[in-house]
């Protein structure tokens, strides 16, 4: 489990990239880049991490699914992912 404060931290950067979303973009289609450097460092989507939504592990994502590769595997075997099953051949 990633510690809570973790967790935390990519939620606000998440706040924060939505809400200066708008403007990020209004500044770099005019090339304002000194406009660009006084929003925060937060703001800027390249700083958020993905991080598996029930564990927070920010390592071994899976994209499709939301989930650390840990996690899948575990909810794979016991059979709460609906599609996914257990190769064998």
């Amino acid at each position: 489990m990633a510690k809570e404060s973790m967790k935390a931290r990519e939620v606000k950067r998440k706040k924060l990239i939505d809400k200066y979303a708008a403007k990020r973009e209004e500044l770099k289609a005019t090339g304002d880049y000194y406009g660009l450097q006084k929003l925060p460092k937060n703001s800027c989507p390249v700083r958020l991490h993905n991080r598996c939504q029930l564990t927070g592990r920010p390592k071994g994502y899976i994209r499709q699914f939301g989930i650390s590769r840990i996690t899948f595997r575990e909810m794979a075997l016991k059979g709460l992912i609906p599609g996914v099953k257990k190769a064998s051949w």
